[in-house]
């Protein structure tokens, strides 16, 4: 059972203002489905989706403070696209797909970078560099628009009132749709699950104090700050 202060423990999903009854589930990320942040990591560019996934007890909100462990080494924001899913798809097409959307949002890959480059180096998964517990802030979710509105969407992360990221959806290598498709061929994505679709170049590291904000398009505007995590 979570401790009562642990922050998963007062999450729940934010749909059109209002907590909606999807439970929190597993987030589906997809790594270097942009070209431009593939290569400023000196990553080759994939010619499917790199798929990996955080635990629910990654999702904290994206409006609290971001929480980040200093003890392990530079922990680097990823600025994504989010997308709720409200219904369960399995090897789905993309017209079910589409219909299973239940909200759109903005979402925080948080990566431990150092962490990471070891597991990679030693060939082993990157489920510690990318699953701790509040390795995923996330907004509130607003309605989905049509399906053809989700390869236009600007998503911007300013860091200390920096522009950092400032990326669009339509320059994803896989869009959103046969993404999902993609997806539910390998994991039965279910109600309140979420897919992070990946992210813009940009990235880079978070310090405590920071202050963020997060902003998808012209439909969600977060401003927030860093802290240590206790």
């Amino acid at each position: 059972m979570l401790r009562y202060d642990h922050p998963m423990a007062r999450y729940a999903h934010i749909v059109d203002a209002a907590q909606s009854t999807l439970p929190p589930g597993k987030i589906v990320c997809v790594g270097r489905n942009y070209a431009e942040h593939a290569r400023e990591l000196n990553n080759s560019v994939p010619t499917e989706p790199v798929l990996f996934i955080k635990p629910s007890t990654a999702l904290v909100r994206l409006e609290e403070p971001v929480a980040i462990p200093t003890e392990q080494g530079d922990c680097h924001f990823e600025t994504e696209m989010a997308i709720l899913i409200g219904q369960p798809l399995t090897d789905c097409s993309e017209r079910q797909a589409a219909e299973a959307i239940a909200g759109l949002g903005i979402a925080l890959d948080l990566t431990l970078r150092d962490l990471q480059t070891q597991l990679k180096d030693k060939s082993l998964p990157w489920e510690k560099a990318k699953g701790f517990d509040g390795a995923c802030p996330v907004s509130g979710f607003v309605a989905p628009p049509p399906a053809a509105e989700l390869q236009n969407q600007c998503i911007q992360l300013r860091q200390n009132g920096e522009l950092k990221q400032n990326g669009n959806s339509a320059d994803m290598l896989t869009p959103v749709l046969p993404l999902l498709v993609y997806i539910s061929q390998f994991f039965t994505l279910l109600p309140g699950d979420i897919v992070l679709t990946g992210t813009p170049a940009g990235v880079g590291p978070l310090a405590v104090g920071d202050r963020l904000q997060v902003t998808l398009s012209q439909c969600i505007d977060i401003a927030t700050s860093v802290v240590s995590r206790p």
